[in-house]
């Protein structure tokens, strides 16, 4: 795994720009940066429970979470994190003339660290591989790792991969 990046920019990410889904092809490798630090609130948490019916105490029994968990906060749910992946990517990449960006898979998904209500999170990716599809469609492999500020070891890495038509 490569280290990642922590400095913060002053600037907000701009996504990179392709002119085509074809000019995916010539930059597997290519890094595509980090996004800006999103905060992972309680609100979240409780509305991802809500969304999934995964009510476990450790994720939105805040008064419990204060006296039976690290740092006395909740944590947010690791599919939660995962699923943040999504938007971030609109942070990172732009592809012109594209009829459909879709989600398509995760491989070697690692849960590596827990968020805590209140982390700031934010992710870095690099293009891992394109592959032609039919239909004139891409694959696009992404690696992509979300760190915590301030922690060491990432929340989560994974290669996500889209279809893009």
């Amino acid at each position: 795994m490569k280290p990642i990046n922590t400095a913060v920019s002053s600037q907000p990410h701009v996504p990179i720009v392709f002119q085509s889904k074809q000019d995916l092809k010539e930059k597997i490798g290519f890094e595509l940066g980090t996004t800006e630090w999103l905060t992972v609130t309680q609100e979240m948490i409780n509305d991802f429970a809500k969304a999934t019916f995964d009510n476990q105490w450790i994720h939105i029994d805040v008064e419990k979470a204060k006296t039976h968990l690290p740092n006395g906060r909740t944590i947010a749910h690791g599919y939660l994190t995962m699923s943040l992946a999504a938007q971030f990517l609109y942070q990172l990449i732009y592809i012109k003339n594209l009829h459909s960006f879709v989600n398509y898979g995760i491989n070697k998904a690692r849960f590596i660290n827990p968020v805590m209500s209140g982390s700031d999170i934010r992710m870095h990716a690099s293009i891992a591989n394109v592959e032609e599809q039919a239909n004139d469609g891409i694959k696009l492999f992404l690696h992509c790792t979300i760190e915590i500020k301030g922690q060491e070891k990432p929340a989560f890495v994974a290669e996500i991969i889209s279809l893009l038509f």
